[in-house]
This record gives C-alpha cells, structure tokens and sequence, in this order.
C-alpha cells in the first residue's frame, strides 16, 4: 500500500477553488503554501481553501530565492507573510493551528541555512511529521532535523509552459518511473510520500485540470491520503 500527504504551493490562484473543490469532493485535505504579495483578486479563493478545511502555510511574501537574500530580508519574507495569513485566518474564521513553512524552489537558504532553521524553531514554527518516510536520502540529506516542508516526490507540471519542451507526457513518465532521478518512486509498494503539486493558472490552460488527471490515477493505484500532521 502506498501512503501519501498532498501538498500544494503557490496559492491564491485564479484555479485554486476549483481545486479545492476537487480535494473536498475526494475527501483529501491538503497543506497548501501561500505567497502574500500574489493574493491580488484570488485573495478569497485562499479563505475558501481555509473555510474548505485545507491547511494553508507560508511560502513567503514575494517567492524569492532564499540564498540571494541577506539574512535580514529572509526573515522579513517571512514574517510579512506571516501578517498576511494571520489576516487571511481571521477574515476566514478559522483558528489557525499550525504554522508550516516551505521556502520557495526548495532553495533553504544557501550559507544562511542553519540560521534559518533555528528562527524557524524558536519562532515556533512547525514541522510535518515524516517519521514514515523509509527513504535514506531523506535522513541523509538531513531533512528529518529540517523545520520546513520539504517533499519527497515533485510532479514536476509546472515546467508545462509553452517552447519549453516539458509536455504533461513528462509527468506522466515521471509518475511511473521507477527509479526517477529526483524523490523516490511514486507507485512503489510501501511507499510515503509528501507530494509536491503547484495551483499555477498556466499549467491548467495547457492541460486543464491536470491536478486531477494526476490524483485521480493514485487513487486508482490505491494511494491513501492521509491528512498532514505536525510535530509541536
């Protein structure tokens, strides 16, 4: 049997309703990372995915590599955007429990790194629980000690864009390749996964609702969703 907790980054997006909508309809209830400054007319479709009982965390206010930013400007990417979802709680009525992070990219900080992860601890941030990841390289790598989210298994549709050579036909490989350069296996028996999908407008008007397309088949293949837990 094959676990797995969704996660998706980049919201609000004009397709974020439609996703949500999705998720709700299959039961799934999704971590989602919003970035502050690209709220603009999508805002509410952010406070519809809290109202719909996703859990929506900080992807930092403008999306920025982390390893060009002076260490002051990393913490203020994330505490302005931590100001823009105390606001979108509110404005949802939801309490907000849990405070996840994930940095734009992947990109942890560069010679910042370690400085990063401790503000993230003592600022209380919290971390997913990925105790059930059986992957080496996860432990490896270091990520088990790291405080924000990272994934183990990155669909990779956002590279669909037009002249750029990457068709939904690369997912679609990727997804049953069995030993992918990147992540682990997807549909290998056993597995856990953080999966990393993206509510981007542009990849939905090259293949429209590709989230589905792509969820849809793990739940043919018996995937179970599990709902995101933390630790703290």
């Amino acid at each position: 049997m094959i676990h797995a907790v969704l996660t998706i980054d980049d919201i609000p997006s004009k397709n974020t309703r439609a996703i949500v909508d999705y998720l709700v309809s299959k039961n799934i209830k999704a971590l989602m990372f919003a970035v502050g400054s690209w709220n603009g007319e999508s805002r509410d479709n952010a406070i519809y995915a809290l109202k719909n009982g996703m859990i929506v965390g900080n992807h930092s206010f403008t999306h920025p590599h982390f390893s060009s930013l002076t260490r002051e400007e990393a913490v203020e990417e994330i505490e302005k955007n931590e100001e823009f979802l105390d606001c979108l709680y509110k404005e949802a009525g939801v309490g907000r429990r849990f405070r996840p992070f994930r940095f734009p990219y992947g990109d942890k900080g560069g010679d910042n790194k370690e400085f990063l992860q401790e503000y993230l601890k003592t600022k209380g941030f919290n971390k997913v629980k990925d105790t059930k990841i059986p992957y080496p390289w996860w432990h490896e790598q270091g990520l088990d000690r790291d405080i924000d989210t990272y994934w183990t298994f990155d669909f990779e549709e956002y590279n669909i864009r037009p002249g750029s050579g990457f068709t939904a036909e690369d997912c679609w490989k990727k997804i049953e390749d069995p030993a992918p350069s990147n992540g682990s296996p997807l549909l290998a028996d056993g597995a856990y996964h953080l999966l990393l999908l993206h509510a981007h407008d542009e990849t939905d008007a090259l293949y429209p609702d590709y989230y589905k397309h792509f969820i849809d088949r793990l739940l043919e293949e018996g995937v179970v969703f599990e709902e995101p837990e933390f630790f703290g």
